[in-house]
């Protein structure tokens, strides 16, 4: 099994593999071709789909964006992302439609070992985040590896999400506790 195989399967995986090495780097280049294009060139969309190829047509990252791989990530339909969002993806990252996420918010799905001796090595796993239908988070709201959010939840402001959020729930704190219901 290849790296690249490893990464997308969610197990350990070598990091420093120049397979890898090489999408990082080309999915930098597209990110800068993103982020050098205003949201209302022409030419926008065609950047954020050869960064993102699953974003939903009426999806929109206004830059600065960043992200590890930019083909991990899916946006759906009518998905807003705001200004400063950083999206570390090697275990992948949906997020689904009608989704507002606010300004400098985090997705981290990279999971370094927690034995000091194994982290010396370039290795990681990535754990998927998935962010439901019709959800809010505010800004700078910090979600970590292998957290699922429900449908329609919010989650406040400065938040730090490290635990799976139900759906309908307003939700903040660091950590993000459940603070009430919404339906």
């Amino acid at each position: 099994m290849t790296e690249f195989e490893k990464m997308t399967a969610g197990e350990l995986y070598d990091f420093s593999d120049p397979e890898l090495i090489a999408a990082v780097h080309e999915a930098s280049r597209r990110t800068a071709a993103l982020n050098a294009t205003p949201v209302d060139d022409r030419t926008y969309g065609e950047a954020l789909r050869r960064l993102i190829p699953d974003a939903h047509p009426s999806a929109m990252i206004v830059p600065p964006f960043f992200c590890d791989y930019g083909f991990r990530i899916t946006l759906g339909e009518g998905v807003f992302i705001n200004t400063r969002c950083t999206m570390l993806d090697s275990g992948g990252i949906t997020v689904g439609a009608r989704t507002k996420i606010g300004p400098d918010c985090e997705f981290y799905t990279p999971q370094h070992p927690v034995d000091f001796e194994e982290r010396r090595r370039p290795v990681e796993r990535g754990l998927a985040i998935a962010i439901g239908e019709d959800c809010w988070l505010g800004g700078n709201v910090t979600v970590c590896p292998g957290v699922t959010i429900g449908d329609r939840t919010v989650v406040g402001a400065g938040s730090v999400v490290v635990h799976d959020l139900p759906s309908d729930v307003l939700a903040a704190g660091n950590p993000a506790v459940v603070k009430r219901k919404l339906r």
